[in-house]
């Protein structure tokens, strides 16, 4: 009986550790390899902050925005409620630490993407494009890489497509994504934000779309109206 006893144990054991491998590899974005960063619960969460509360107030805002996205552009959402993002945190493309705050005054349209996402790759060049034909004073495209481990990859693959305008903005830490997923707005890559001046989200969108289109060109110019 002592062999069968011990073969139950090794089994058990081996339970326990597939079980554990499957909760790390979950804890993960596909492509990488790295876990996901622990999420802290924020105490003050139930308290709206005073930005929340400017937000809150644009909701009228966001959906006169949604009502423009239409086309190439419709799944992209209104805030519900709009919400301050200000404290979003990513490095700058001089690899500085920055928030959306520090582009105060300039509506965002802040895109999430990584390499080894395929539709991801596909709509670079129109986000591209979007920047190279309204970026400004007023407006940018954030597009903010979000792959593990150095710069090499993505710099690589923007040179071998041709990247000219888009500013190279990074967190290869998962920790902007993670933000994000908390909140309910990132299910996967890409993710797309539509943030105002203020730092207030007023739109967003899973998934990709034709961002050198008429539609898109609409969308970004009711944002700008508002």
């Amino acid at each position: 009986m002592f062999p069968t006893s011990r073969h139950i144990a090794l089994a058990a054991v081996a339970g326990v550790i597939a079980g554990a491998v499957a909760v790390y590899v979950s804890s993960t974005l596909p492509g990488n390899k790295m876990p996901a960063p622990a999420v802290v619960a924020n105490d003050t969460a139930s308290s709206a902050s005073a930005d929340d509360k400017l937000c809150a107030a644009k909701a009228d805002s966001a959906k006169a925005i949604a009502a423009a996205a239409t086309g190439h552009v419709a799944a992209m959402m209104p805030a519900d409620p709009p919400r301050s993002l200000k404290n979003l945190a990513f490095n700058g493309p001089d690899g500085k630490p920055m928030t959306v705050a520090d582009h105060s005054g300039r509506t965002l349209l802040i895109n999430l993407w990584a390499t080894w996402c395929a539709p991801c790759r596909a709509e670079m060049p129109a986000l591209d494009a979007l920047e190279r034909e309204m970026g400004g004073e007023n407006f940018e495209v954030v597009a903010v890489n979000v792959d593990t481990g150095d710069d090499s990859k993505p710099k690589k693959f923007f040179e071998e497509i041709g990247i000219a305008s888009l500013g190279f903005y990074r967190d290869n830490t998962l920790a902007l994504f993670n933000d994000l997923k908390k909140q309910g707005l990132a299910l996967g890559l890409p993710v797309t934000l539509l943030v105002d001046g203020d730092g207030c989200l007023l739109a967003n969108m899973n998934g990709p779309a034709e961002w050198a289109s008429p539609d898109a060109k609409k969308l970004i110019e009711a944002a700008l109206a508002k």
